[in-house]
């Protein structure tokens, strides 16, 4: 048998079609036949030449945030990470990414800060089992790598972005922690930045202050709940926009913001508009070699605190799961997905993304 894939070589080259053999599947692993798989930040980064994952110029499949139906089991797997049963016909997710355990950071419980964790991601798909990125017909789980059963209850269009988007806002939000009625600002109504409202209400938050520029993704913002948009066509400078939102503080500031935009220069931005004592979180900008000028006093004197997050520990996926089946009917999360495309046209899918057109393409095998 063979699968259909999208292979990335590099910056300029379309993506091409190409058909794959299926392995055997080993001992410990997983053959998952993919649903859905969704356009991530990250991935028009890898496409537009900004974040080589793997090695340069050698062919892969890219793509990551994804949910998809067990086919095969390899002998020795019978139950998921969590200890759920697990059989062929079993809808799944996974941690794209894979701590090594055995680092300092990994011994240290910190398995999210694993210098080995990006190690195996974006691979060359030439050798077997062929299928380790999301967008193609067929995804190999690896032994050792979490994978977690959907609940039914899910639907796919909900639970694709779960393993990304949904999993590091979570974890984000619990390394700031957010108090009953704290005023949360969030930079960016992406993928990331939309479930960023439906975590931050859920865990408190009374106030929820959305910064966008793109009208579909406002509208999306506002269906979500937020309480303030900030409109960036109307506040073009930082300047306009921090008095926006101190006017919506009274004064003082958020008690959390976060950058979901990857763009750098929102960070000066962002510090602005945390309160005195307050938490800066980092989580969008992930492409190296840009700089933004930042003054320290504004950190030090303020009391701020920033933190940066890639990735998350294998427990916020399983949360994230649990996360929409107890609110997947108070929020829209199926309108967070923009129309499907189809596998032959990821191309098209990507050119949109890239340029904002839409909020998270999907692609549906």
């Amino acid at each position: 048998m063979k699968g259909k894939a999208a292979v990335f070589v590099k910056k300029g080259i379309p993506m091409e079609i190409v058909e794959y053999p299926l392995t055997p599947v080993g001992p410990g692993s997983i053959l998952v036949k993919v649903n859905r798989a969704n356009i991530c930040g990250s991935d028009v980064h890898v496409w537009k030449g900004e974040f080589p994952w793997g090695g340069a110029d050698q062919p892969r499949i890219i793509g990551h945030e994804m949910v998809g139906t067990v086919y095969e089991l390899g002998a020795g797997v019978t139950t998921d990470s969590a200890g759920e049963p697990l059989k062929v016909g079993d809808r799944v997710t996974y941690l794209y990414f894979f701590p090594c355990g055995r680092c300092y950071a990994c011994l240290h419980g910190q398995p999210q800060a694993c210098p080995n964790t990006m190690a195996r991601l974006g691979q060359t798909s030439t050798p077997p089992p062929h299928f380790i990125g999301a967008f193609a017909e067929y995804y190999y789980v690896q032994p050792g790598q979490y994978v977690y059963k959907v609940p039914d209850e899910i639907p796919d269009d909900m639970a694709a972005p779960a393993n990304c988007a949904l999993s590091q806002v979570l974890y984000g939000f619990h390394k700031t922690g957010i108090n009953v009625g704290d005023t949360v600002v969030i930079q960016g109504a992406g993928g990331l930045g939309i479930n960023a409202i439906a975590v931050a209400r859920e865990m408190g938050a009374g106030n929820i202050i959305v910064i966008e520029q793109h009208p579909d993704r406002i509208k999306l913002a506002k269906a979500f709940g937020a309480d303030h948009i900030i409109d960036i066509n109307q506040n073009p400078t930082p300047r306009e926009r921090i008095s926006a939102l101190r006017k919506l503080t009274k004064g003082r500031g958020a008690d959390v913001v976060a950058e979901l935009t990857g763009i750098p220069a929102v960070s000066r931005e962002g510090i602005g508009m945390t309160r005195m004592g307050g938490k800066y979180l980092w989580i969008g900008n992930i492409r190296g070699g840009q700089n933004v000028e930042i003054d320290p006093s504004a950190v030090v004197l303020g009391n701020r605190t920033i933190v940066g997050v890639c990735t998350y520990e294998p427990w916020a996926l399983s949360s994230a799961l649990g996360f929409l089946r107890r609110n997947k009917d108070k929020y829209p999360f199926g309108n967070i997905l923009s129309q499907p495309f189809k596998l032959e046209e990821i191309n098209t899918a990507f050119e949109l993304s890239a340029q904002g057109k839409v909020t998270r393409a999907t692609i549906v095998m």
